[in-house]
């Protein structure tokens, strides 16, 4: 069985007692962000290896390793085989800076997006700018709406209720 599949029956398992399982992603995230601290610490270096030696650089169990290479995949510059990877899978942690920003706010991980290393990458107007496209990208604006009496929006000269608005 693919290490994400197991990490997946654990982490998002039903049946578990909600208090162990709110337990479990509380000592997780101390974990990521500790992986966090250490890779956003030098950004530019493209940290490689197999799971299993990623796990050990970082103090992480193997499934572990697992879900955190699960929730940094997208914002990689080069996607890993997370789907069918093994520990001795060969894999990259190579990211894209300004994706990981907006990913961690878009998971409104703020305990990651609030890193003191991130003031050492972007200075705050950029953080800033980068939280508000990253806010602004899932609002839906609505347009005005036509009234009944109105001209039709199609240029047809009609008013809309007997053109498009039928």
């Amino acid at each position: 069985m693919a290490l994400l599949q197991q990490w997946q029956e654990i982490a998002y398992n039903e049946k578990t007692d909600k208090g162990k399982l709110q337990k479990f992603w509380q000592d997780y995230f101390l974990l990521e962000k500790g992986v966090y601290e250490q890779l956003l610490t030098n950004p530019d270096e493209a940290v490689e290896g197999t799971v299993q030696e990623l796990a050990d650089r970082y103090g992480l169990q193997l499934l572990e390793m697992a879900g955190f290479l699960d929730g940094i995949n997208e914002s990689l510059i080069v996607q890993n085989p997370i789907e069918t990877m093994e520990a001795d899978t060969h894999v990259s942690l190579a990211f894209d800076k300004e994706k990981l920003y907006k990913n961690m706010v878009d998971a409104k991980a703020d305990w990651l997006y609030e890193l003191p290393q991130w003031k050492e990458i972007y200075d705050d107007e950029t953080r800033r700018r980068l939280y508000l496209e990253q806010k602004k990208s899932g609002t839906v604006i609505v347009g005005k709406k036509i009234g009944r009496n109105e001209p039709c929006p199609c240029g047809s000269g009609k008013k809309y209720k007997y053109c498009c608005g039928r």
